[in-house]
Parts: C-alpha cells; sequence; structure tokens
C-alpha cells in the first residue's frame, strides 16, 4: 500500500495489493489519471468511438469473435482471465479493466493486454463507476449537513471492492471535507472475498498520509451475501436505522445488472423497508449494439435499460429521480423513495 509520486509532483496515485499479490493502482475519479469527462461534448465523442469500433467489429459472428479472442489469448493474461469467466466476471478483473492501458499491472500489460483495456466499451466501465460515485456524493451532501452528528454507512451490494462507495466519499473529501467529520462505515454485501478484501486495502492506502482520506475514520466490513436471501441485508438496516444513522446504498456493475427481478424487488423492498433514502446503481443498456455484444460475450446480464427497471424500483417503492449515460453500456440511476420528485436525465 504505497504512494507513487510522478515526476513534476502531481498528486499521488496510490496502490494496494490483492490477496493473490498483484499490486494494482487505486482509482480516485477526482485524480487526473483516472477522472473520464463527462460533458456534453465528450459524451458525443465516446458514443461515435463506441459506434465506429461496433461497425468495424459487425461482421463477426458470436462463434467467430470467441474464436479470435481464444486464438488472442495465449498472449493476454487479461483476455484469459476474462475468457474463464463463467457468466460472471470476478471482481479483481472487472476492477483491472478500469484501469485502462496506461494503468495495468506487469504481466497484464502487453500489447494484446492493452489493446483489450484501450476498448471503448471498457472505457466506460470506469465513467460507470464514477458517475455513480457522484450521484451518491451529490445526494449525501443536504442530508450530511442536516445531521452534522449522525454516523454514515454506505451499503454496497455485489460491490466487489465497493470503489463506488470509497470515491463519494473521495468526492465529498475534496469537495465538502467538513461533512465527514463523523464516523463512516463502507458494508459491502458480496459473495466473493477477493474484491472486498482489495477494497479493504485501497481504503487503508487511500487513508494513509497524504492519501484522500487521510484524518477520516472509515470502517470498511465484508459480509458474505447471496442477494437471493435479503436476510442478513434487512437485519443490518434495521439496526442501523433504529442508531439513527444516515444510509446510502449503491449496486454498481452488480444487483441491477444479473441480478433477476425478483432479487432486484427483494433487495430495494429492504431498503425501502428501512428507510433508505438514497440508492444508485447502475442498469445494463437495452439498445441493439448492447444486447448483441451480450449475446457474443455470454455474460449474465439483463439488458433492461431504464423502461424495464423502472417498474422494478416502483413496486419496491422507489422512483428514478435522476440518471446519467455511460454511452450504450449502462444507465447509471439515483433513486428515491417514492414521491413526487421531477426526474433528470443526463
Amino acid at each position: 500500500m504505497q504512494s507513487h509520486v510522478p515526476a513534476g509532483g502531481s498528486r499521488a496515485v496510490v496502490f494496494a495489493t490483492t490477496t493473490d499479490g498483484l499490486r494494482l493502482p487505486v482509482i480516485d475519479v477526482t485524480h487526473p489519471a483516472f477522472a473520464i469527462p463527462d460533458d456534453p461534448a465528450s459524451v458525443a465523442a465516446r458514443r461515435d468511438a463506441f459506434l465506429a469500433w461496433d461497425r468495424r467489429n459487425r461482421w463477426m459472428s458470436g462463434s467467430l469473435t470467441r474464436l479470435l479472442m481464444r486464438l488472442a489469448a495465449p498472449r493476454s493474461y487479461l483476455l484469459r482471465r476474462i475468457l474463464a469467466s463463467d457468466g460472471y466476471l470476478d471482481s479483481i478483473t472487472t476492477y483491472m479493466v478500469k484501469l485502462g492501458a496506461d494503468h495495468l499491472p506487469p504481466g497484464f500489460d502487453g500489447p494484446v493486454d492493452r489493446k483489450v483495456a484501450a476498448a471503448p466499451h471498457l472505457v466506460l466501465i470506469r465513467l460507470r463507476m464514477q458517475q455513480i460515485a457522484r450521484l451518491l456524493a451529490e445526494a449525501l451532501v443536504a442530508r450530511l449537513g442536516d445531521a452534522p452528528d449522525a454516523p454514515l454507512h454506505l451499503v454496497n451490494i455485489a460491490g466487489g471492492p465497493a470503489l463506488d462507495s470509497t470515491n463519494a466519499l473521495i468526492i465529498l473529501a475534496r469537495t465538502r471535507a467538513t461533512l465527514l467529520h463523523r464516523l463512516v462505515a463502507i458494508h459491502v454485501f458480496d459473495a466473493q472475498q477477493d474484491g472486498p478484501a482489495f477494497g479493504a486495502r485501497a481504503l487503508l492506502a487511500l487513508s494513509a498520509p497524504e492519501g484522500p482520506l487521510h484524518g477520516l475514520d472509515v470502517q470498511f466490513q465484508h459480509h458474505a451475501y447471496d442477494w437471493n436471501d435479503t436476510a442478513p441485508l434487512a437485519h443490518l438496516l434495521a439496526g442501523l436505522a433504529a442508531g439513527g444513522a444516515i444510509i446510502a446504498a449503491s449496486s454498481e456493475g452488480g444487483l441491477f445488472e444479473y441480478g433477476t427481478d425478483d432479487a432486484i424487488v427483494a433487495n430495494l423492498t429492504a431498503l425501502a423497508r428501512a428507510g433508505v433514502p438514497i440508492v444508485a446503481g447502475s442498469v445494463t443498456s437495452s439498445s441493439e449494439v448492447r444486447k448483441r455484444m451480450i449475446s457474443q460475450a455470454r455474460f449474465r446480464l439483463f439488458a433492461r435499460g431504464l423502461e424495464g427497471f423502472a417498474p422494478l424500483a416502483e413496486r419496491s417503492g422507489y422512483t428514478i429521480a435522476e440518471s446519467r449515460t455511460a454511452t450504450m453500456l449502462s444507465e447509471q440511476v439515483l433513486l428515491r423513495p417514492q414521491a413526487a420528485t421531477p426526474q433528470k436525465h443526463g
């Protein structure tokens, strides 16, 4: 968990180590090395790049795409990890593709690895995390200001290392630091161990001297979780709510994309019953391009789009208050308890 300061004295990029000893940069979406422009012109440029990339690959069938990937795999550790996935990409590999071509670790940074990591749709995975972190941070400002003594608990469902939660804290620490002078905890509900273990180490690295979270009291807890059984989640939420905590929940690249309708409704209902006022997450795009990509890659994603997700949220007591787009990859939503709240789409 060391910092590396680039030449010229610019802000440090911190590193943390996975359980199998892989040293990875910790993504800080406020850092120039990782921040992705999200203005209308940049969104349009990424959309054009995405469509151009898709046109170049559209002639290939799913079977041909998989064959070419297998032929390239011997020259790419990253590609081999992707091909070894069984409908789901493990949390550490998902994290590595968010790093981008310039930040891959040794052994995962060969020419094929860099080409894979530079694909337009993989760049959007980091944007997805950045957008959710910003939705959380912006939604929390008023709540934190109204209750300066209440503890803050961020509940992350199927979030792996939970860097969307951590980055929400980084954004607040850089813009409204006094709001975080309280007990803060990140609760990761995830079936896997490796992602949360890296997330805990990443938090330690960010909390070290010169790190963006230095001086804050932030705890990290992993709860083994099957999202089809919400009892552990409901139990924790009941205790937090009874203690007057401020609670916000998120799921980036997790529940809303891979979960069944019933699982989504069950988890959102548990959050609603505990009075959780802020929920953010990513919803897989329903565009034809995205559907074709999913069919070729054989990931178990549900391409619901906003139109398919909104009824599930409403059944659970929530409404989509705001959404932001990662062009044809996913839509990031901010949910609020059902009320006459005008919707904003970005």
